[in-house]
């Protein structure tokens, strides 16, 4: 160090007064600049401690933003033809228009099928009528008209039957009485043509000893011959006509015995059938209660089926709200849309995306601030539901450099009465939602 302070000053000696002044004004700067740099170097190490020292200490989040949308609770119903009316089905009358207010249950439209139905409805009915009536029928049995008649049927039958055996028991007792008359009249005839002819042959053997003898002419004998020839063929005709009428009046007697019994037989046959007739009016037989009581109960049920379709052809709201959109006019034929959007506009929702890194930190319960550029102002609610999926994010923002593919919890946003008044003509209004998080 010494020695080169010796030679600087032996090399200074050598230099003239202007140059060395020059040489002293370049070092001082030289140091001064050296100086300044140190300075300025340990600030900006300082600096850079302290920025180090503020990003390891992180700031606190008071909240969670995320897009959103507006919508009625129970989110818009697309109301549509019931699927029993078929597809293609027309629309005979609409009976609302958009922004009324309809009450669950209430008739919105009316399908054209609505009179086929009737008609339908009203014919299964009168089926159910008819069936009640003959189930009533069964269950009284005949009516007393007519088991009286029947009785009085029975009577007859057994007075014509007793009527026609007593005439026929007469006939029977006549002829028998004729037969036997006759019988006694044809042997009282032969008897006296055998007297006869027995008085004829003596007169004849007396005559033809007389004739033998002379004693008498030829032709008295031939007349006694004569006389005792007739007798014996008289004898005859009448012994024949006893056979004849024996076996006549045997024969009348017979078929007239044979028509009383073929009477008594059909008057009994007569008589039974009748009274069965009468047990089977009077009788109310289990089985045939049971047959009309099924027929009933199909009755009953063909008539619930068309009476659900009938109902089919009239399109209710299922739910109380507001129409937001008609979809199908009166004429048209319902489309995949529907015939109007319906929705409950009384109380609005908030459906927010919230990112899957987010969610953690969201609760029921919690406060939340919805904003939008076409709202005046602020709305607000509480969360009411968070979701159980995750799912890709539907609702981009406007600015295409955060339109990235995120996963996001859909959660749900009550809002309190006054929003929901606001935000009633909203619906499917894209928003931002603000959750406070303390």
């Amino acid at each position: 160090m010494v020695r080169d302070l010796i030679a600087n000053h032996s090399i200074l000696s050598k230099v003239k007064p202007r140059q060395l002044v020059l040489l002293g004004i370049t070092t001082s700067l030289l140091a001064v600049g050296v100086l300044v740099s140190q300075v300025f170097n340990t600030h900006v190490v300082q600096l850079g401690k302290e920025k180090q020292t503020q990003q390891v200490v992180p700031s606190e989040i008071k909240t969670v933003t995320a897009l959103g949308r507006l919508e009625p609770r129970g989110e818009v119903i697309k109301l549509s033809a019931p699927t029993a009316s078929g597809q293609g089905s027309r629309l005979e009358k609409l009976l609302v228009e958009e922004g009324d207010t309809v009450k669950a249950g209430q008739v919105i439209a009316v399908l054209d099928s609505s009179d086929t139905l009737k008609a339908a409805y009203d014919k299964a009915s009168e089926a159910v009528q008819v069936s009640r009536a003959n189930l009533a029928k069964v269950k009284a049995g005949a009516k007393v008209g007519e088991i009286d008649a029947q009785k009085a049927e029975i009577a007859r039958v057994q007075a014509q039957s007793l009527g026609e055996e007593r005439a026929q028991l007469e006939t029977l007792a006549r002829l028998e009485a004729q037969w036997e008359g006759d019988k006694a009249a044809q042997r009282a005839t032969i008897k006296r043509l055998e007297a006869e002819l027995n008085n004829a042959k003596s007169e004849f053997r007396r005559y033809e000893q007389l004739y033998k003898e002379g004693a008498i002419s030829q032709s008295n004998f031939d007349s006694k011959r004569l006389g005792a020839d007739t007798l014996t063929q008289q004898l005859s005709e009448a012994r024949a006509n006893f056979e004849r009428t024996n076996s006549t009046g045997n024969r009348q007697i017979q078929e007239a015995k044979a028509v009383l019994s073929r009477i008594q037989a059909t008057s009994s046959k007569q008589v039974t059938s009748a009274e069965a007739t009468l047990n089977k009016i009077a009788e109310v037989r289990p089985v045939d209660v049971a047959a009309a009581s099924s027929e009933l109960r199909q009755a009953i049920a063909a008539q619930k089926e068309a009476k659900a379709n009938f109902e089919q052809a009239f399109v209710k709201a299922p739910s109380s709200g507001v129409i937001f959109r008609v979809n199908t006019r009166s004429g048209e034929t319902v489309s995949n849309d529907g015939i109007v959007e319906l929705g409950e506009v009384n109380q609005m929702m908030a459906i927010a995306e919230v990112y899957q890194s987010n969610i953690s930190k969201i609760r029921p319960g919690q406060t939340v601030r919805v904003t939008s550029n076409s709202l005046n102002g602020e709305l607000f609610g509480k969360v009411e539901l968070v979701g159980w999926q995750v799912r890709r994010q539907n609702i981009i923002n406007s600015d295409p450099s955060d339109n990235i593919d995120s996963r996001v919890v859909e959660v749900r946003v009550k809002l309190d009465e006054p929003s929901s008044q606001k935000a009633a003509k909203l619906t499917n209004l894209q928003v931002k939602a603000i959750f406070e998080l303390f």
